[in-house]
């Protein structure tokens, strides 16, 4: 009695650990702490690998973007400030094979650079196709030269050192691109890059005074420097005379470049998040056994004279260890489970990531900790309150339910850091204010329906095995809500996972359905339209968009003039800053939907707007829109405002005037369409129609769907973990009550019940809880489903109405076996020894 509390914490730490009383406990903190900083140390790396190769997706330390050729200034700034700086243009075209060699035709993204690109990162040339890596290299193309990326020699049929056609000029291709470092992600680029020397560009007579061509003024130099010349650029984009240019820098980035991936580290966030919270039920209702069967023992301490605080400390003591051990091995599996992701997302993300910071670790070890204290010391600490009466009267002594003030402590501790490990916080929000009061629904439904079950049996007409098992569950209710509510929490994070997976992900997938169109035809002119549906129709194509479309700046609103600085939003300022592609149609677009107003085919002065649109700029119903076309003014009132589906592969458009008919405008036509299974079909088709722009986005969209089921692949990797951390839970939901399921079929057993009527009442037992858990489970993960779909990953979904049917199957299926597994060694033990235990 005279040993320290440190003393008297291992010593007790060594026992439960021989003695395998703290299994269940390690098992879910190890569980949460690993799916947690697994998701963690893939987060930190690629944010670190981000950082580390900012400037090279930027193409420089700052760039200067605009739609037209940037004035002197801004290279005669650089200059003063020492700045180095080079110049590119991008803009798609279509290039073409030599008739002699098949006259084969493929958009591609033209890229003219000037000497000394890039400025940032390497270039790399490739062998072959296969070559990967590459070589580096200082060099830009040489006159009369093209590089060009492996993909457009296959889709032409060429070779190195054929001639390769643009506008007016003909090239020959000598290099083949590996790597271009400012290019952006591989897969958001939907046209094979060429790359020519700036001074071959006039020659190709591409660029023309309507053209869309985008121009990158990089630049480079000291970093105080190139601070300096950002708060010059910033100043400078605000003069009201300055449109069409922003400011690329290492803060801004390119957000299209992690847009995907950011995707993938949400569905992550939301695996790792349910794997926790099922880790913090499983280790509840782990401590409240453990501190169970320690009952007895702590009454002797107290009877040999150690006091209260020295019980609690040693316990205290215990706790912080195993909490320390377990998190350690979460923190190890997690560092090992990262690399999979790594593996699983190649090509979407870099191998040579940088080495990961410590602030996973740290947070590993706080979350595990945090899980211990605030889910197992509660029930724990009671054991110091133990009287010592109790070794002579086993009736004293039982748990109470923990302090609401420690557990709510616990719980807003352990909620704040999922919120902050969630990195969205309509997600976090959602999977944690979901789980929470889920719970207490739970809780007063499993109360209300116990009550009702011992009501609804008729004790005079029902068979024996029923009987008894509705008396064993109304004679405890606390232990029956306390089940069944624990089987409902477990079982609705795997009825999440299995709706996420089967119904969530495939509207993802779905989004871009398999007869979407795969095909985008720009510049048709008003001439060539019934010929080139009548092209289209004699193909095969029963499926056509098919709208005029026009070009607008946006000049006033209600008669005010609009003006860039007006609104403090980025993207506010970029949409006002450029030309609006418009159109006009009789009827409304079939794949849009009105979520505001009225749609009145014909109505003049009327106009209807993207309801994301008139949020960011924020328009209403009402509101006068002006636009320049072209010189002339045209005004509209919104009628309406649409939802649209940008991801439905269709033609969409910010704003539509309901009109069949705008002879006044300079139209042209953009038609999409799934292309025939014909071969040459393309070809035929720009060489009947040379001034239209064929946009092939079958590769991207087999690109996109490869993302996908990498990013599918990747969580379902992590949903392993949360599985296991359910099926903790279930179990020690049913093995929570063993020793008095004992105590009672001990009893009876010796009043003559047969061991076959006890297993048939512990099935009943284990079936009906099982039931009523599955069922209520089942109903909440729909509600919880559809609220992540609509609100944290903006999707349209429905869930089938046959889950809760399965899910109350599931859950009786799952209960019986945890039971099977967790209490079988009930039914073996002899009743001499358990009457004898409780005798004791």
């Amino acid at each position: 009695m005279n040993a320290s509390i440190w003393q008297l914490g291992w010593r007790t730490l060594w026992r439960d650990l021989r003695s395998g009383e703290l299994r269940l406990l390690m098992v879910a903190v190890t569980l949460a702490v690993a799916a947690l900083t697994a998701v963690g140390f893939f987060s930190d790396r690629l944010q670190g690998g981000l950082q580390r190769d900012a400037r090279q997706l930027l193409g420089g330390d700052a760039v200067v973007v605009s739609d037209n050729p940037p004035t002197p200034q801004w290279t005669e700034r650089a200059g003063q400030l020492g700045l180095r700086h080079a110049l590119t243009l991008t803009f798609p075209t279509m290039g073409r094979a030599p008739e002699g060699q098949g006259g084969a035709t493929r958009l591609v993204a033209l890229k003219a650079v000037d000497a000394g690109y890039p400025l940032r990162g390497q270039l790399r040339l490739g062998r072959d196709a296969a070559d990967r890596d590459g070589q580096p290299t200082q060099a830009i193309p040489a006159r009369g030269t093209a590089w060009v990326d492996a993909a457009l020699l296959e889709s032409l049929a060429l070779r190195t050192g054929d001639t390769l056609l643009l506008g007016d000029a003909s090239f020959r291709i000598a290099e083949l691109i590996a790597l271009e470092p400012d290019r952006g992600s591989g897969f958001m680029t939907f046209a094979p890059r060429v790359m020519l020397n700036a001074a071959d560009l006039p020659a190709t007579g591409l660029v023309q005074p309507a053209s869309r061509i985008t121009y990158r003024l990089a630049l480079a130099g000291d970093d105080a420097a190139v601070r300096q010349y950002q708060t010059w650029a910033e100043a400078e984009l605000k003069k009201p005379e300055v449109h069409g240019v922003r400011l690329e820098s290492l803060d801004g980035g390119r957000p299209e470049m992690t847009r995907t991936l950011d995707r993938a580290e949400k569905f992550l966030n939301l695996v790792a998040l349910l794997a926790a919270l099922l880790s913090a039920v499983a280790v509840a209702l782990a401590a409240r056994g453990f501190a169970a069967r320690h009952l007895d023992d702590c009454a002797m301490l107290r009877v040999l004279g150690l006091p209260q605080r020295a019980i609690a400390g040693a316990y205290t003591v215990e706790f912080v260890l195993v909490g320390l051990a377990a998190s350690a091995a979460g923190v190890l599996i997690g560092y090992a489970v990262h690399h999979v992701f790594v593996l699983l997302l190649a090509g979407l993300v870099e191998a040579s990531l940088p080495a990961p910071s410590l602030w996973p670790v740290l947070f590993g070890l706080g979350i595990g900790l945090t899980l211990l204290i605030a889910f197992g010391l509660p029930p724990v600490l009671q054991l110091a309150q133990v009287p010592p009466l109790r070794v002579l009267r086993r009736d004293v002594g039982a748990l109470k339910p923990a302090s609401l003030a420690v557990l709510g402590l616990g719980v807003a501790g352990f909620a704040a850091l999922l919120l902050a490990v969630s990195s969205d916080l309509t997600l976090g929000l959602i999977a944690v204010g979901g789980f929470a009061g889920a719970a207490a629904v739970f809780a007063l439904l499993a109360w209300v329906a116990v009550k009702a079950l011992r009501r609804a049996v008729n004790e005079q007409t029902a068979p024996r095995w029923l009987v008894l098992a509705t008396r064993q569950l109304s004679a405890r209710p606390a232990y029956a809500v306390v089940q069944i509510s624990s089987l409902a929490v477990g079982l609705l994070a795997l009825v999440l996972l299995v709706l996420l997976r089967t119904d969530l992900i495939a509207s993802w997938r779905q989004a871009t359905p398999a007869d979407a169109p795969n095909r985008f035809v720009i510049n048709v002119m008003p001439d060539q339209g019934e010929a080139f549906r009548a092209t289209l129709k004699d193909a095969g194509v029963t499926k056509l968009d098919w709208y005029p479309m026009f070009r607008g700046r946006l000049v006033a609103v209600n008669g005010k003039p609009v003006n860039p600085d007006d609104f403090a939003e980025e993207r506010a300022q970029r949409l006002v800053d450029r030309e609006f592609n418009l159109s006009h149609a009789a009827e409304r677009p079939p794949h849009n939907e009105i979520s505001a107003g009225r749609w009145q085919p014909g109505e003049a002065g009327a106009v209807s707007v993207e309801e994301g649109l008139a949020k960011t700029l924020g328009l209403k119903l009402g509101d006068a829109m002006t636009f320049d076309i072209a010189g002339t003014p045209a005004t509209g009132k919104i009628a309406s405002l649409r939802k649209v589906d940008w991801a439905s592969m269709h033609v969409n458009f910010f704003v539509m005037f309901p009109l069949a008919e705008m002879p006044e405008m300079p139209i042209t036509y953009i038609a999409a369409y799934r292309a025939p299974e014909q071969v040459g079909f393309d070809n035929a088709l720009v060489r009947q129609f040379p001034n239209i722009t064929n946009v092939d986005m079958s590769s991207t969209i087999a690109q996109v769907q490869r993302v996908l089921d990498q990013v599918i692949r990747a969580v379902e990797f992590l949903f392993g973990f949360t599985l296991a951390a359910g099926l903790i839970v279930l179990f020690a939901a049913v093995s929570a009550t063993r020793e008095e399921r004992a105590r009672e079929f001990a009893i009876m057993r010796a009043v003559g019940a047969s061991s076959r009527l006890l297993a048939q009442v512990q099935r009943a037992e284990l079936l009906g809880v099982g039931l009523l858990a599955g069922f209520l489970a089942s109903v909440v993960a729909v509600g919880v489903g559809w609220a992540m779909a609509r609100y944290a990953f903006e999707f349209e979904w429905r869930a089938s109405p046959w889950v809760p049917l399965a899910g109350s199957a599931i859950g009786a299926v799952l209960a019986l076996a945890a039971g099977w597994w967790g209490l079988r060694e009930v039914l073996r033990r002899p009743v001499v020894e358990t009457l004898r235990r409780a005798a004791e």
